[in-house]
């Protein structure tokens, strides 16, 4: 089995890949490590969201010579609530929904076609957008988030380490979209003005995903409009408005409909244990249970400005 032969394989299964050696986890940890030498990311931001990684192999794999990593894609969903009569959308974007049994089905897949030819695989956490984005699977969009060729940025990206032999590679490094250059869609598309015409990073610090991410006991900032808010968990607006994603926009998964009894219940923070059993299913079923904590927050300000916009 080689590279090549591994990401025609890939690609027949509607995935598309790339193979780097596992010498390059030094250089995705130089990477972090400059830019929050430099200041470029907020304290806070970093501490919850860039740590924790693993810049070595697998202990169960330390003859690991490869990186594999696949992008897939992943269409927003969404769902309706229904309340005071009235069905609302409500969206949920990329990555969000069932990620670690889609992931467990690329590794699977890579397993299929690596074990028989005598090679493991085994995952890992590294920072997969900048792997993305340095080996040429995908592109920065101004935004800050990675791009893959026809699948936009409504896509995942799945990592594992290998023995499949990479004694060399390519490494383009991280760059922007050509596009970008001539394009500032998002920046205006951003109510919060995270996205900086003038730097390369955004300001996750005023990301609107940073902080609806946030534990239930987190409010909202004072300076965070409620007319901005656009998604259960996470934000679309500098995706919708972006022109790589035109014709991606229409592929929307459909979610589960939440009558007015049930979105009731979860306005009011009811316990997950004293949910009804129909309604716990539908949630695990969605794999929405992990946020039912956020969603009295969330949700609720997503009803009251439909409510608002309604009267």
């Amino acid at each position: 089995m080689t590279r090549e032969a591994l990401l025609q394989q890939l690609a027949a299964h509607g995935y598309q890949g790339r193979v780097v050696s596992v010498r390059r986890l030094e250089d995705l940890r130089e990477g972090l490590d400059c830019l929050h030498r430099q200041g470029q990311f907020d304290a806070a931001f970093y501490r919850a969201r860039l740590t924790g990684f693993t810049f070595a192999p697998p202990e169960g794999m330390p003859e690991a010579r490869s990186l594999i990593i696949v992008a897939y894609r992943d269409p927003p969903v969404r769902f309706t609530f229904d309340w005071r009569g009235t069905p609302v959308p409500v969206m949920v974007p990329p990555t969000y929904l069932h990620s670690s049994a889609k992931d467990r089905a690329v590794e699977q897949t890579l397993g299929q076609l690596l074990i028989p030819a005598g090679y493991r695989v085994e995952p890992t956490r590294v920072p997969r957008k900048l792997l993305a984005v340095c080996s040429g699977l995908a592109s920065y969009g101004r935004n800050n988030l990675a791009y893959v060729a026809g699948m936009g940025s409504f896509h995942r990206l799945a990592v594992v380490c290998s023995d499949l032999p990479c004694d060399e590679d390519d490494w383009p490094g991280p760059r922007m979209m050509s596009r970008c250059a001539r394009c500032e869609a998002c920046v205006p598309g951003c109510p919060a003005g995270a996205i900086d015409p003038d730097r390369f990073l955004i300001h996750a610090e005023r990301c609107i995903t940073f902080w609806n991410e946030e534990p239930s006991q987190v409010s909202f900032p004072a300076w965070m409009q409620p007319s901005w808010h656009n998604c259960l968990v996470g934000c679309m607006h500098c995706q919708t408005v972006c022109p790589e994603n035109r014709e991606f926009l229409e592929r929307v998964q459909q979610g589960a409909v939440f009558s007015e009894d049930e979105t009731r219940l979860l306005l009011q923070g009811t316990p997950p244990a004293d949910l009804p059993g129909a309604l716990s299913d539908k949630l695990r079923g969605h794999d929405l249970f992990d946020v039912v904590d956020l969603m009295p927050r969330n949700l609720g300000v997503l009803l009251q400005q439909e409510q608002a916009q309604s009267a």
